[in-house]
């Protein structure tokens, strides 16, 4: 563990020149696979980007004025919830 709190797990670029980065927050959840980490996001080169926080959170964005954000289960209020925006540029 890093004096940040996370170690990084995990980073690269694939074939089609999408940058992806893992870490592990040490929560054990390790939703990326056995000893990859709790929380990815992925930069796409089309401008698109998406987040899994390692409170189960998530947030995707279009990179074309829409997002969406997933709020983590379990957390306060309602639990699970999904918001949307979009927009024209």
């Amino acid at each position: 563990m890093s004096g940040k709190g996370y170690s990084h797990t995990g980073s690269g670029t694939n074939s089609q020149g999408n940058h992806y980065c893992s870490r592990d927050y040490g929560s054990g959840s390790d939703s990326n696979g056995a000893g990859k980490g709790d929380a990815y996001h992925y930069s796409n080169n089309d401008g698109s980007y998406y987040y899994s926080n390692s409170n189960g959170s998530t947030y995707h964005n279009s990179g074309q004025g829409g997002s969406t954000y997933t709020a983590p289960s379990g957390g306060s209020g309602s639990g699970s919830q999904s918001t949307s925006s979009s927009g024209k540029k």
